[in-house]
């Protein structure tokens, strides 16, 4: 089973980009974040004769995420993050596919930080934490995979001097990300290569792809009952250099069915 993540920075705008990609690569499963479309405008009929079944929950101009199963069912479990009613944000969904429970998120940027955004980020960080430790605690195979705004070390941000006051590098953000992944998770990517430089986004600015000077900040984490049947994993990052894509990369993992 392949699974893939990826921020699509404007699902309409980049559906070219997304539909060439599925048909090149053909992931089972698509988690996708930043849709920047309203629940009624996210292009399900491309994607149904792309040949997925999807589920998505939308918001005008920002955020928004969708999962994509190919010939598989989805089974919604929830399209929000729990521990704030009033968070109205489409920053998460979850769902059931092939027994697998698949967590998608987009976690705040949090930028400028210190601040009420970097408040904002810290506090989503800490309920992801408690709904993450519920899911370890089912004992169920779950995926969490997404945008999450974070580099968790030196070696996952080019010139990494530059971003010590950025609120993806801050202290206080990696210590979170770390936090999380000791309760028990497998980053699926730093545990294929652990030594080696991979980044996932390049921003527009100052030819950024064309130098490799990127950032690390999409993950999959893996439950135990996951980790073990990871195969191989990597980042399509020929799609960014396409014309009109994203700044950031596909990225995926191959599960041993």
């Amino acid at each position: 089973m392949k699974i893939a993540t990826y921020n699509v920075n404007g699902v309409n705008g980049r559906l070219p980009v997304l539909l060439r990609w599925l048909e090149e690569t053909a992931p089972d499963i698509v988690c996708l974040q930043e849709l920047k479309a309203p629940q009624e405008k996210f292009p399900e009929q491309a994607i149904r004769d792309a040949g997925y079944n999807a589920l998505w929950h939308g918001q005008k101009s920002w955020n928004g995420v969708a999962i994509l199963a190919r010939n598989a069912d989805i089974d919604e479990v929830t399209r929000a993050l729990p521990g704030d009613p009033e968070d109205e944000h489409s920053r998460y969904i979850e769902a059931v596919i092939n027994g697998i429970t698949v967590g998608c998120l987009y976690l705040p940027n949090g930028n400028p930080a210190p601040g009420p955004k970097f408040d904002y980020k810290l506090r989503w960080f800490e309920r992801l934490g408690f709904h993450a430790a519920g899911l370890l605690a089912s004992g169920k195979p779950v995926v969490l995979t997404g945008d999450y705004n974070v580099m968790p070390t030196e070696l996952d941000v080019y010139k990494p001097e530059r971003w010590l006051t950025d609120a993806l590098f801050r202290p206080e953000t990696r210590l979170a990300f770390k936090t999380l992944i000791d309760q028990g998770w497998t980053d699926a990517i730093r545990k294929l290569y652990p030594n080696e430089k991979i980044y996932t986004f390049y921003d527009y600015f100052r030819n950024a792809y064309g130098r490799d000077a990127g950032l690390r900040i999409d993950h999959f984490l893996l439950s135990p009952q996951l980790d073990g049947r990871l195969l191989a994993g990597g980042v399509d990052r020929n799609v960014r250099g396409w014309e009109k894509t994203s700044d950031h990369c596909p990225v995926w993992i191959q599960l041993a069915d």
